[in-house]
């Protein structure tokens, strides 16, 4: 008897994994964010997980600016954070466990922006080096406690090299290491990890009521 070879089972297995790997990734869904329809957000400064204790500080300067241009009214950073120092919460980490319906009640956010710094600073290698800022963070209806966004985000700058050697990437290695020890780039990049996670296609955060129109 004489098998023949058919090829069509395997050629539709191949077929159907082929399209389940290049469909497109689904959307976020923002049903929570439009129904909520928060018009202002407060920051809490971020929790750190890092070992830099600088890190939720300087953090927190840069996330301002992109949450107003997106259309919301943010609560000024400093000002919260002195309110709550003197209230008894002189750290980040006490800051994030703050019931909700106070806060709501204290300062009447409609939505509270909590961030978490997992990663932070300047990383060398023999030859390289590396800043970096990974970050995640969570809007959450201040009313309800429904979470209405999340974004996580991991931002590096590399030191650049255009030695082909091993010599000439050892010294550019040294002189990347002592520049960045006179000026951190970390507030840098850790503005390009905010705008990233508020801005990218698709999971971005929606604009609020005070965005500007479009030209």
């Amino acid at each position: 008897m004489t098998w023949l070879f058919k090829p069509w089972p395997l050629l539709t297995l191949f077929l159907s994994l082929w399209l389940t790997g290049c469909a497109t990734a689904p959307a976020y869904n923002y049903d929570a964010l439009i129904a909520a329809k928060p018009r202002s957000i407060l920051v809490i400064p971020p929790a750190n997980n890092s070992l830099e204790v600088n890190a939720p500080y300087i953090y927190l300067s840069t996330i301002s600016r992109p949450l107003g241009n997106k259309g919301y009214y943010v609560f000024p950073v400093a000002v919260i954070d002195t309110f709550m120092r003197e209230n008894g919460l002189p750290t980040p980490e006490e800051m994030n466990l703050v019931p909700l319906d106070k806060l709501y009640q204290h300062i009447g956010a409609d939505a509270v922006l909590y961030t978490t710094i997992n990663d932070w600073g300047q990383k060398y290698n023999i030859i390289s080096s590396n800043t970096v800022v990974n970050v995640s963070m969570r809007l959450v209806d201040a009313r309800t406690g429904v979470q209405l966004w999340d974004a996580s985000v991991n931002a590096v700058r590399g030191s650049d090299s255009s030695s082909n050697s091993l010599v000439g990437n050892l010294i550019s290695a040294v002189a990347a290491q002592i520049a960045n020890s006179i000026s951190d780039q970390t507030e840098e990049v850790s503005r390009m990890a905010t705008n990233q996670a508020i801005y990218q296609p698709q999971k971005g955060l929606l604009e609020g009521p005070y965005a500007l129109p479009k030209e």
